[in-house]
């Protein structure tokens, strides 16, 4: 098992809106970089956790727990000319962007950026880099578990 910090903007998909959606799970549609498809597609199996993260807000941070529920699978927004993640280079037979389906196990209270950044334990945390703009990052089990014990 894996862990992970996954970002979404609230404005697209917040821990309210995942925890409304039917069996509140979402397709994580969108990834439009290679090293996060490439998170998605290479390694994330069913049953690894994640830690769900509000992103490009007033104040960023983790506002829940979920899991992997699904393997990748082609993102079907790649496909479609009128939406704003479409790829013309993407086929049905050679798709060039992945997801997965992420599922919530809780919504938690927010564990701001800030407060992140004043726990010496999380100081190798990708998400705490400079010039991290990932949008899926591996999380070390130690950081997980420190997480886990602030919530």
């Amino acid at each position: 098992m894996r862990y992970w910090l996954m970002k979404s903007e609230p404005s697209d998909v917040s821990i309210d809106d995942l925890a409304a959606l039917p069996d509140q799970t979402v397709a994580w549609y969108g990834v439009r970089n290679y090293q996060a498809r490439n998170f998605m597609r290479d390694q994330m199996e069913a049953g690894d956790k994640v830690l769900f993260y509000h992103s490009s807000c007033a104040e960023p941070g983790i506002a829940g727990l979920a899991v992997v529920s699904r393997k990748a699978y082609p993102d079907e927004t790649q496909f479609d000319p009128k939406n704003k993640y479409f790829d013309p280079k993407a086929t049905r037979e050679n798709p060039r962007w992945m997801n997965v389906d992420v599922k919530l196990v809780k919504k938690t209270r927010l564990v701001s950026i800030k407060e992140l950044r004043s726990h010496p334990e999380l100081a190798n945390m990708r998400i705490l880099q400079k010039g991290n703009r990932l949008s899926i990052t591996p999380v070390d089990p130690k950081e997980y578990n420190f997480i886990l014990s602030l919530l």
